[in-house]
């Protein structure tokens, strides 16, 4: 017995037009191979997008979990003179 189940969907003429070129072209052997093959991107991208929420997550509470926070002007300033320092000193 198969696991597969015939399901019916509504296309646009645009998305019929496509996957009937993709099948005339050799790309696709069926209409079914290409519904499937876009599931499957379908699956991997919300998988990705699942991920991508999860490292932003991790990375929020890295930076909650960091300490607070430092004003950035002045970190800057101190790093012009540094570098400013070092190009100076190699000429």
């Amino acid at each position: 017995m198969s696991n597969i189940q015939k399901v019916s969907i509504a296309l646009s003429p645009e998305f019929l037009a496509l996957i009937r070129e993709a099948i005339e072209t050799g790309e696709y052997t069926s209409t079914s191979e290409v519904v499937r093959d876009a599931l499957r991107d379908w699956k991997q991208r919300r998988a990705l997008r699942e991920l991508d929420a999860e490292e932003l997550r991790r990375l929020w509470q890295e930076g909650i979990e960091g300490g607070a926070a430092v004003e950035a002007t002045p970190v800057f300033k101190r790093l012009r003179g540094k570098y400013q320092r070092l190009a100076v000193s190699k000429i």
